[in-house]
């Protein structure tokens, strides 16, 4: 076995799966990924079951090595630059650490969570079928809270394989899509403007719960209710009139009106949606939500035929000196965005 060291790391970094499910009626929260996609993305780059454990990285620098041995990993999830002993690591791909060297990632430019599947997966031991850390329950596995620095997960070494590559479509960029209700009529008109209404995600965030910033959306018969259940995307208005959309370590269930639903193939989006950024929501029908959902889980299903070998690149420095790397599509430490031709190593 070899070793995978947090050196250093950011807050909200954990292990994460798909979740755990099975016993909500009992109060057991599901947890698991914010991005379902980028997890299964990172996994089928490394050759992992889709919604293996990986880590689930937050928005700030971290640092980890590998030790007895080389350990592969992949990333996805939030742009962010990143790179092993100074060779950069391209978004959507996977890299081997050879033993002593470190991946040191940056802050994140574009999204909040980013995802390392380690080839082989994270070894642990699970809790109701899951590894997924939900710390405020003590749930998870190696450690059921979020890494620290100079915690050490046990990993597969390396196998021998080429670099690979996923070719995934281009984020959507447009409202996120609600399904309006269980509790809509409790609210009159302000479902307009909750509709109607430019929104942005609180700094008071987190896996739970992500808090909205905007107008207050007033209650007709105040704000209590007999408590029902939640789901992932629910969006509960307390007392203040403050939407807050429930994340995977939300409650099961909830006693504030809910006006509407995230829908199942939105959530992910609006997970990596940086506080801050002003967003708006869409009603969309039942059966849309049903029919995107499907469109989504085919693209779950489809990502390992995505995969490819990646070429090797160096980093042309005159390429980079004649591009526009200011532009928004453009990452200075991500060849793949600026060269037109991808450079073989000698």
């Amino acid at each position: 076995m070899s070793r995978l060291v947090v050196t250093s790391v950011s807050p909200g970094t954990s292990v994460q799966d798909a979740g755990r499910f099975g016993a909500q009626r009992y109060g057991l929260v599901p947890s698991g990924a914010v991005d379902r996609l980028a997890l299964a993305a990172a996994n089928a780059l490394v050759g992992n079951a889709l919604f293996a454990a990986t880590i689930e990285l937050g928005p700030f620098n971290t640092v980890l090595t590998a030790r007895d041995g080389a350990v592969r990993v992949a990333l996805t999830g939030a742009t962010r630059p990143a790179d092993v002993g100074g060779v950069p690591l391209a978004l959507n791909s996977s890299m081997t650490l050879a033993d002593g060297e470190s991946l040191t990632l940056g802050v994140a430019r574009a999204g909040t969570f980013g995802y390392l599947a380690i080839e082989g997966g994270v070894t642990g031991e699970p809790m109701f079928g899951s590894l997924a850390v939900n710390a405020r329950a003590g749930l998870g596995s190696p450690y059921p809270r979020p890494l620290q620095a100079g915690d050490e997960l046990q990993v597969t070494a390396a196998r021998s394989a080429s670099e690979k590559r996923i070719d995934l479509p281009a984020p959507a960029d447009g409202p996120i899509r609600v399904v309006m209700g269980p509790q809509d009529d409790e609210f009159g008109d302000d479902k307009d403007l909750f509709l109607n209404s430019e929104w942005k995600i609180s700094a008071m965030s987190d896996r739970m719960g992500y808090r909205l910033e905007g107008p207050a959306v007033r209650h007709l018969h105040g704000h209590n209710i007999v408590s029902d259940g939640t789901v992932n995307g629910s969006i509960q208005v307390p007392g203040a009139g403050t939407p807050i959309v429930l994340m995977p370590d939300r409650g099961t269930s909830g006693g504030y009106p809910k006006i509407a639903t995230v829908i199942s193939a939105d959530l992910g989006r609006f997970g990596q949606t940086q506080p801050g950024r002003g967003f708006r929501f869409k009603a969309v029908t039942m059966a849309e939500a049903q029919a995107e959902y499907r469109a989504f889980a085919q693209l779950l299903q489809s990502l390992p035929g995505r995969v490819h070998d990646a070429d090797n690149l160096t980093i042309d420095i005159e390429a980079l000196h004649s591009t526009n790397v200011a532009g928004a599509a453009i990452s200075a430490t991500d060849a793949w965005t600026w060269q037109s031709q991808p450079i073989a190593q000698d």
